[in-house]
């Protein structure tokens, strides 16, 4: 997500900037001088479940990684590969911070959304980068002393790949992923479960959750019928996501259809912000908004937006970010545990 503007935590993730060329060797890494106490800090941050089964081999955008046993320290760069990590069990040593956590504050927020706080446990992971960092702290993944990198939802490219591998057997995005970000869910998931030795777990689980989006679609037939999108408001702009977005696939997936227009203005990225000219893209059957109070009340002002047909009628889904129940969070972030509960708040509110 972006930046945030103010004490405010901004409901985006992925603008930070691409990783340098430079690489760091790994008797650099080795040496640093936090190794000992870093690692000491997350050693009980691993999970006793059974191993998977290895050795395996994933493809992914920068390659193939073979993993020959069970990790038993794994490091996710990803914003959510640590939710999908801890869907198996393990709990990583080192993660990304995806919602900046307030100066302070104890817990991170990360580890203590509703679909994640039981398995973390007491466990505090390794932040070894937040949301607006221009990469991962490759000192700091160094010193965890992993056996396994996770970087797929990730914007990493080939030269922050090398170093992480450098570091340890790492898995990148999908081969198949255009452009970071855009892979379907339920790809990511399973690229992560092949790598934890746990596939046939893994679409057992992708499976039950579609189980849900389909059950959603026969129970609301009338969601078919209409024309939706989701969007932010952000630096002053009404900012759709696109149909690729997990945000997006996630309000096609329970049935309606998406405004895909807005994909051709976006150029690739997963979202855009419309000029007043281009509000017209957002002047469908149903907006799904995802901010916190703040921004939502800042929305509501704009004109432009308070005219639009569905906004006149009613028919929008306002759903806070990270505070109170944090439905956008959990829909934002669309993985293995959040997506159930996403699932569940989504149908709801479009049903209301």
């Amino acid at each position: 997500m972006l930046l945030h503007r103010t004490t405010r935590r901004k409901p985006w993730r992925r603008l930070a900037a691409m990783l340098s060329a430079a690489t760091l060797g790994v008797g650099l890494l080795a040496g640093c001088g936090s190794e000992s106490d870093s690692a000491d800090k997350a050693s009980d941050n691993t999970s006793t479940t059974a191993a998977g089964a290895f050795p395996v081999s994933v493809e992914h955008a920068f390659g193939t990684t073979k993993i020959t046993e069970a990790p038993k320290r794994v490091v996710t760069v990803g914003y959510t590969d640590d939710q999908t990590v801890l869907a198996f069990g393990i709990k990583p040593v080192g993660m990304t911070d995806q919602y900046p956590n307030p100066a302070g504050q104890s817990p991170d927020i990360n580890t203590q959304w509703p679909w994640v706080k039981d398995k973390w446990g007491d466990s505090k992971p390794e932040v070894i980068m937040k949301n607006g960092d221009n990469g991962p702290n490759f000192e700091k993944i160094a010193a965890l002393r992993p056996d396994l990198i996770i970087a797929v939802y990730s914007e990493i490219d080939q030269a922050g790949y090398d170093k992480l591998s450098k570091i340890a057997p790492t898995v990148g995005r999908t081969k198949a992923e255009k452009e970071p970000f855009s892979a379907p869910w339920q790809d990511n998931a399973l690229q992560i479960a092949k790598a934890l030795g746990k596939a046939d777990e893994g679409e057992k689980m992708v499976a039950d959750i579609q189980g849900k989006l389909d059950a959603a679609k026969k129970d609301h037939p009338e969601f078919a019928d209409q024309t939706a999108v989701a969007l932010s408001w952000y630096e002053d702009s009404v900012a759709p996501f696109t149909s690729t977005d997990v945000r997006g696939r996630l309000v096609s997936g329970i049935g309606f259809k998406y405004q895909s227009e807005i994909d051709k203005v976006a150029d690739g990225s997963f979202y855009t912000k419309l000029s007043p000219e281009r509000i017209d893209l957002v002047d469908v059957d149903h907006i799904f908004v995802i901010n916190d109070k703040a921004d939502t009340d800042a929305l509501k002002k704009f004109k432009l937006f308070a005219n639009l047909d569905a906004v006149k009628k009613g028919n929008v889904s306002y759903l806070l970010d990270s505070e109170g129940p944090a439905v956008g969070a959990a829909i934002s972030q669309g993985t293995l545990l959040s997506m159930p509960y996403a699932v569940d708040e989504l149908v709801k509110s479009a049903a209301e």
